[in-house]
C-alpha cells in the first residue's frame, strides 16, 4: 500500500521501502515535477548523517574529522553549549535556520528551532531571506505592507493573465523549472496548462534576460538577449518612449502615485538610443517593445533573481514606475508583477485563510541581523550596520544553532565564510545529510527525513491539504527535531512550555483540528485514511491593485504608489535615494558574466545527489553553460572540464556550449555541494558557484543577497582532474 507525502516541488505517492523505495507524482497532478526523480536515490544515500557526531579539533572546523556518539552525550554537550552561551547574554546564540528544510507545516525546522531557543531565553535572530530580501524592504516604501504582502504573495492569477493579457513584458523571464516550486510545496501544478491557454489566445512574452531559455517553452515570445545588470536603463528608456509616443497615462500618475511626474523628467533624457548602447539591445527593438505595450493590455513582471545584485532594489522599483506609466495597475491581465516563474505560488492562486502553523513562542531579544549578512555577524562583533532606515550592531556571536538550511549553499564568498564560521565557540547543526554546514559545526545532530515522519502540507493558495504519512523506518540512529529539541528543553528545565504535554502525532491532530474548526473539512482519521483534503473557498480569479482603483487606498503614507519616497530619501542613503536611479555595471577585469540562477535539477542544494541532479552533471561537476564563440575563443570544447576564477575563488564545472546564453555571458547553477577537498587545484572542485560571488548587500536600505551574477574568467582545465568528495562523511574512522 502506498502512502502519501508532499515536498517544495510537489505531493507524490511512495511505494517499498529502504532501497526498494519507490516514487511516483501525486494521481491528479497535470503537470509533476521531474524533480521527484530526485528523492529515492537520497533516501538511503551515503551521505546521511547515522549517528550523533562530534568535531575531533585538530586542523580547525570545517577540516576536522568526527567521531560519532550516543545521543546522551551528544544532548548533554548541546545542553552546555547553550547554558555557556547565555552567560553572555542570550544575543550570543544565533538562531541560524531557513525555511527550505521541508514542506510539512509542523515539521518545520526554523519554527521548531526558534520556538525552542526563544522560550530559553531568546536569541539574535535573521530577517528576510536570500530570495528577495530586496523586495522585501523596498516594497512595503513604494505599496505599503499589504500592497507587499499581495505582491509577494501572489499578484494577479493566471487564469486572469491568460484571458486579459495581451504582452507580458518579463524582465528576468518567466522561467518554467523553478515554477515547479513553492515554499509549501503544490499538489496542482496547472501553471503550464495556463501558459498554453495564454499563448492560444494569443498572449506573448517579451523575455528580457541574458538566457534564452528564461522564457518558457509554451510560452510564444521574443527574446531580447540583454547585458546583465542594464534593465533599468531599458526600463527606463521604454517609459522615455511612451512619453515621446503620447502614450504616458498622466491621469494614472497625477491621481494614483507620488513622484510619476519626477519620474518622468528623470528619464526626459534616457532615450532608447542611450538605453541600446548600455544594454547591448538595438534601439529599434526598444521603441518597438514600447509601442507593443501601448497597444494593448500589458503585464510588466520583474523577477526575483534581479533584485539579487547590487543596488537590486533598483530593478524593482523601476519596474514598478514603468508600469505606473503605462497606466494598466489595476486592470485584469494589465499592471505589475513580481516573481512570475520564480516560484509556483505567485499567480497560483488565494486562498481566504491561513494554513496549518506549529506555533512560535516572542522572542525577547531584539536583536537581529540582515539574513544575507551571517558572515558579517560572526566575523565584526561590535560592528555597526545601517538597514532600512536604521542603524545597528551585531552581537558578539558565542553559538550558532542551525536546523533547517544550507548557508554554504545560500550564502556568498565560501572562503570568507569558511573564516566566519571558525569564530564562534561552538556551532550546533540538525541535518540529514553531512552537508558542508554539517562538516562546519561541532556537534551535528541526525534528523529525520519527510519520508520518515508524518507531517501535513500545503502551499499558499493550494488546492489541497496532504497528508504527509511515514513511509520509511527513520535512517539508523535519527531523530525527528521535535523530538531532539523536546529532549535538549527537558536538560534546560522547560521541555513542558516547549512540547505542551503533545507529542508529535498530538499536535498533527491539534493543528488541523484547530485550524479546520470552520472549515467544514472531515475529521482528522478521515483526513489521514484519505491521504489529502480539497482546500474549501480557494480563487483563481484575483487582479492585484483592483481596489485601489476602486477609491481602496494603498497604507503607503500618502495612500498612494510612491515613486518618490520621502521616507527613503531621508535616509540618506547615496546608492538608494528616495526613487528609482541606474547604476552603471561596476568595472571589472574580468570579461564574463556568470549568472548564478537556481537549478532545473533540483531545488537549491537540496538531494543533490539523487538521480536528476546526477545525471545533468558532466565529468561528476555541475555544468556551465557558455556561448561557442566565447568557448573557441578559450579553446573550450563540449564536454570539457574548466576552471572558473576570480580574485575570490575558483572551481571546475562541466562545460556546456549553448547558443541560449548571449556572448559574454556563461550560466551556471546554484546548490552544488561544496568541495575543498583539492584547494590546490580549485577552491571547489564541484563546481559551487558561491566561491567566486561577492559577500556585500544589495545596498544599506535591505542589505539583500547579491549572489545571482559574478564576473569571472574562464579556461580548460588540463590538469589532474581530482574526484568530487563532497558526499563523502568526514568520520574518524575513514
Amino acid at each position: 500500500m502506498s502512502s502519501t507525502g508532499s515536498s517544495h516541488w510537489g505531493a507524490f505517492r511512495v511505494s517499498g521501502a529502504g532501497a526498494t523505495l519507490e516514487v511516483t507524482p501525486r494521481p491528479g497532478d497535470p503537470d509533476p515535477t521531474p524533480l521527484l526523480g530526485n528523492i529515492a536515490g537520497a533516501h538511503r544515500h551515503g551521505s546521511r548523517v547515522a549517528r550523533p557526531a562530534l568535531r575531533r579539533p585538530r586542523a580547525g572546523r570545517g577540516y576536522d574529522s568526527f567521531e560519532e556518539v550516543s545521543w546522551d552525550t551528544a544532548l548533554d554537550r548541546v545542553a552546555e553549549a547553550l547554558t555557556r552561551a547565555r552567560e553572555h547574554g542570550d544575543n550570543a546564540i544565533f538562531g541560524g535556520s531557513y525555511g527550505w528544510a521541508s514542506a510539512g507545516r509542523f515539521h518545520h525546522a526554523q519554527s521548531q528551532l526558534h520556538r525552542f531557543l526563544a522560550l530559553g531565553g531568546g536569541y539574535t535572530d535573521a530577517r528576510d531571506n536570500y530570495s528577495f530580501a530586496a523586495s522585501n524592504v523596498a516594497l512595503p516604501h513604494l505599496v505599503g505592507h499589504r500592497g507587499t504582502h499581495a505582491i509577494i504573495r501572489g499578484g494577479t492569477d493566471w487564469p486572469v493573465i491568460a484571458a486579459h493579457t495581451d504582452l507580458v513584458v518579463a524582465f528576468g523571464g518567466i522561467r518554467a523549472a523553478t515554477s515547479y516550486v513553492s515554499p509549501g510545496g503544490r499538489a496542482t501544478h496547472d501553471l503550464r496548462e495556463h501558459l498554453r491557454t495564454a499563448t492560444a489566445r494569443g498572449l506573448r512574452v517579451a523575455s528580457v534576460s541574458p538566457l534564452r531559455d528564461d522564457l518558457a517553452a509554451d510560452l510564444a515570445g521574443d527574446w531580447l538577449a540583454i547585458r546583465p545588470g542594464t534593465d533599468v536603463a531599458v526600463m527606463f528608456a521604454l517609459a522615455h518612449q511612451l512619453v515621446a509616443d503620447g502614450h504616458a497615462d498622466l491621469d494614472f500618475l497625477d491621481k494614483y502615485t507620488v513622484g510619476g511626474r519626477r519620474f518622468l523628467a528623470d528619464v526626459a533624457d534616457r532615450t532608447p538610443a542611450w538605453a541600446a548602447e548600455i544594454s547591448g539591445l538595438d534601439e529599434a527593438a526598444i521603441v518597438a517593445l514600447a509601442r507593443r505595450m501601448a497597444a494593448g493590455r500589458t503585464l510588466i513582471t520583474v523577477s526575483w533573481s534581479l533584485q539579487r545584485t547590487r543596488h537590486g532594489e533598483q530593478p524593482l522599483w523601476a519596474g514598478l514606475a514603468l508600469a505606473a506609466v503605462l497606466g494598466q495597475i489595476g486592470l485584469p491581465g494589465g499592471g505589475f508583477g513580481h516573481g512570475y516563474g520564480s516560484v509556483g505560488e505567485v499567480g497560483g492562486g488565494k486562498l481566504p485563510y491561513g494554513l496549518p502553523t506549529f506555533p512560535r513562542a516572542r522572542n525577547p531579544v531584539p536583536d537581529f541581523i540582515p539574513c544575507a549578512r551571517i558572515a558579517d555577524l560572526l566575523l565584526h562583533p561590535g560592528e555597526e550596520f545601517d538597514y532600512d532606515g536604521g542603524r545597528y550592531a551585531y552581537p558578539d556571536t558565542k553559538l550558532v544553532y542551525w536546523a533547517g538550511g544550507n548557508p554554504f549553499h545560500h550564502h556568498q564568498d565560501l572562503n570568507r565564510l569558511r573564516r566566519a564560521f571558525a569564530r564562534p565557540e561552538t556551532v550546533i547543526v540538525h541535518e540529514p545529510y553531512w552537508t558542508a554546514t554539517a562538516c562546519h559545526a561541532d556537534v551535528v545532530l541526525p534528523v529525520t527525513t519527510t519520508l520518515e515522519r508524518d507531517d501535513l502540507g500545503a502551499g499558499r493558495g493550494d488546492t489541497h491539504l496532504i497528508a504527509m504519512q511515514r513511509a520509511d523506518e527513520p535512517y539508523a540512529e535519527a531523530r525527528d527535531e521535535y523530538d531532539i529539541f523536546a529532549d535538549v528543553a527537558q536538560r534546560l528545565g522547560y521541555r513542558a512550555a516547549f512540547t505542551e504535554g503533545r507529542t508529535s502525532g498530538e499536535w498533527l491532530r491539534h493543528l488541523y483540528e484547530d485550524w479546520g474548526a470552520d472549515l467544514d473539512l472531515p475529521g482528522f482519521d478521515d483526513f489521514w485514511a484519505a491521504g489529502e483534503v480539497e482546500l474549501p473557498g480557494r480563487r483563481a480569479d484575483t487582479v492585484l491593485f483592483a481596489g485601489f482603483r476602486d477609491g481602496r487606498p494603498l497604507d503607503t503614507p500618502s495612500g498612494k504608489i510612491e515613486l518618490y519616497s520621502a521616507t527613503v530619501a531621508g535616509f540618506g542613503y547615496d546608492e538608494c535615494p528616495g526613487h528609482p536611479v541606474f547604476h552603471e555595471p561596476e568595472l571589472s577585469p574580468y570579461p564574463i558574466v556568470l549568472i548564478c540562477n537556481q537549478p532545473a535539477s533540483r531545488l537549491h542544494s537540496q538531494l543533490d545527489m539523487g538521480g536528476v541532479s546526477q545525471q545533468a552533471k558532466i565529468a561528476g561537476r555541475e555544468p556551465l553553460r557558455l556561448h561557442p564563440t566565447d568557448a573557441a575563443a578559450r579553446g573550450i570544447a563540449d564536454g570539457d572540464v574548466v576552471r572558473v576564477h576570480n580574485d575570490l575563488g575558483s572551481l571546475l564545472a562541466g562545460a556546456r556550449l549553448s547558443d541560449a546564453c548571449a556572448p559574454g555571458v556563461a550560466q551556471l547553477s546554484t546548490g552544488a555541494w561544496f568541495d575543498p577537498s583539492a584547494p590546490e587545484v580549485a577552491t571547489c572542485v564541484h563546481g559551487n558557484p558561491n566561491v567566486l560571488t561577492r559577500d556585500v548587500g544589495t545596498s544599506r536600505l535591505a542589505q539583500g543577497c547579491t549572489g545571482q551574477q559574478a564576473r569571472v574568467e574562464i579556461s580548460r582545465h588540463d590538469g589532474p582532474t581530482p574526484p568530487v568528495r563532497a558526499y563523502d562523511p568526514p568520520l574518524e574512522h575513514q
